[in-house]
């Protein structure tokens, strides 16, 4: 087959689609976002409170964090595309795992569990590509608070998503003969002219026109499939607030709770003791 590498990299050059905007997937108004998370203070001054992190948002009582935010980027999970600035990057991030959590919801009901460990590893090997060295990488998982174990179990979760893409939503995919010669006539054949390159007969490059246009309608389902997710949610993006604003009502109810029972333990025990015997 003439010029496999290029006709395989345009293929998949092609299989991205453009995301649906956050706006129209969520239920209510979008709001505005928090900042970064502050990096927590190594001494903190008597008497005064240091923010660790901070919930950006909450999906089905299920808090996003800050550092949640922060462990993507800094481990380079999801790139920033050309032009877009860090407000919008952040935003972009916070909107990915936000539907992210809705779709690892949705699969813990199901039960899928299982994900094949060189899938995993090759995950991993991948995340480990983006950084120079060794050094870089391990100093990246530890400003983040991951261990390498923490890391492969991260990719573990994302990769369930794919399997169960795969299984659930696959059998809705079906990709015609008229599909395949469209495309091979309005996408493939244009493009490679363009490039000033020979274009191969449609019956050697069938199979990979056929994976392409699977994958473009294996990421509309997922899409679909998420939107539903959303509008069935209760998903709250919480607006940016300085340093000393009130936490949201989710951290409001974890620290009640660890306060009541941290003064069950300390109260003494009402009424009168029973002597022993």
């Amino acid at each position: 087959m003439r010029n496999d590498r290029t006709l395989l990299l345009l293929l998949a050059a092609l299989v991205l689609l453009p995301g649906t905007p956050a706006a129209a997937q969520a239920k209510k108004p979008a709001q505005a976002l928090p900042a970064p998370a502050a990096k927590p203070s190594a001494a903190a001054p008597a008497g005064k409170t240091v923010l660790q992190d901070r919930v950006l948002a909450v999906v089905d009582e299920d808090p996003v964090l800050a550092s949640d935010v922060e462990r993507v980027l800094k481990l380079g999970l999801q790139p920033p595309n050309p032009g877009e600035s860090d407000d919008q990057y952040r935003k972009r991030v916070l909107n990915s795992l936000v539907e992210e959590r809705l779709r690892f919801h949705e699969i813990d009901r199901y039960g899928f569990e299982q994900v094949p460990v060189d899938e995993i590893e090759k995950a991993v090997a991948k995340v480990r590509a983006g950084f120079k060295d060794e050094a870089s990488f391990q100093k990246a998982l530890k400003e983040v608070g991951l261990t390498p174990k923490g890391l492969r179990q991260l990719m573990a979760r994302q990769l369930l998503v794919l399997t169960y893409v795969d299984e659930r939503l696959g059998p809705r995919v079906f990709v015609t003969f008229d599909d395949i010669n469209k495309y091979y006539r309005t996408v493939l054949a244009p493009e490679m002219q363009k490039k000033g390159q020979p274009v191969p007969p449609l019956e050697e490059v069938r199979e990979d026109v056929r994976e392409v246009l699977k994958q473009q309608k294996l990421t509309q389902e997922l899409q679909t499939w998420t939107e539903e997710l959303r509008a069935k949610a209760d998903v709250v993006i919480y607006p940016n607030q300085p340093g000393n604003a009130p936490l949201p009502p989710v951290v409001k109810k974890i620290d009640a709770t660890t306060a009541k029972k941290a003064e069950t333990k300390s109260a003494p025990p009402k009424g009168p003791t029973r002597p022993p015997g």
